[in-house]
């Protein structure tokens, strides 16, 4: 069970990503890095920070179904049913990305985009309106960072905002499946 939302948390976090930071977080999954998934320098300086090339694209987070169907031309009905009966955290890959900025876009235009089952998250990202980018706070290659003394100092430092680490309770400290879908009904597992 989740302790309850610090809202001064929630608050600082959203102020931060408004004014283009980097925010270092827990998620339902692994510690992350994340900024506005729609601003495109923001989006560059986590490439940087975590040493990765660009062309490898990033996961984005929204808050609910409502909010996917912004940043998505057309949810395909398998995404919807994989929604319904989902119980782990699952990032779906979905066709026709926009709205995004462009180097969270994969070249051929899919997203990887995830409803965290986190209750902080949801928060900050219902409060700032925006999808948010959800990166493991690591050096690229390295391995994620299941809680919050795993993080590397690089990255520590990085970060314009660091969430207090008693809210990593909850987390499955394993990164999330990834699965593919497509218009017409096909599903491609990309990571158990």
């Amino acid at each position: 069970m989740e302790k309850e939302i610090d809202l001064e948390e929630v608050k600082a976090a959203v102020e931060t990503l408004k004014a283009g930071g980097i925010i270092l977080y827990p998620t339902d999954t692994v510690w992350g890095l994340g900024c506005d998934a729609t601003n495109e320098a923001a989006v560059a300086r986590i490439y940087e920070i975590k040493q990765r090339a660009d062309s490898k694209s990033l996961i984005t987070l929204v808050a609910d179904a409502d909010m996917l169907g912004k940043y998505v031309k057309v949810i395909p009905e398998v995404a919807i049913n994989l929604l319904e009966v989902n119980d782990k955290p699952m990032t779906i890959i979905y066709p026709d990305a926009m709205g995004l900025a462009p180097n969270v876009v994969a070249a051929d235009g899919t997203a990887g985009i995830r409803i965290p089952m986190n209750d902080f998250c949801v928060e900050v990202i219902r409060r700032f309106h925006k999808p948010i980018v959800s990166t493991s706070a690591n050096i690229s290659g390295e391995p994620a960072p299941a809680w919050y003394e795993d993080i590397p100092v690089e990255i520590i430092e990085a970060a314009d905002w660091i969430a207090d680490p008693y809210l990593e309770e909850g987390a499955t400290g394993e990164p999330s499946q990834i699965i593919q879908v497509g218009l017409h009904g096909e599903i491609k597992i990309i990571r158990e």
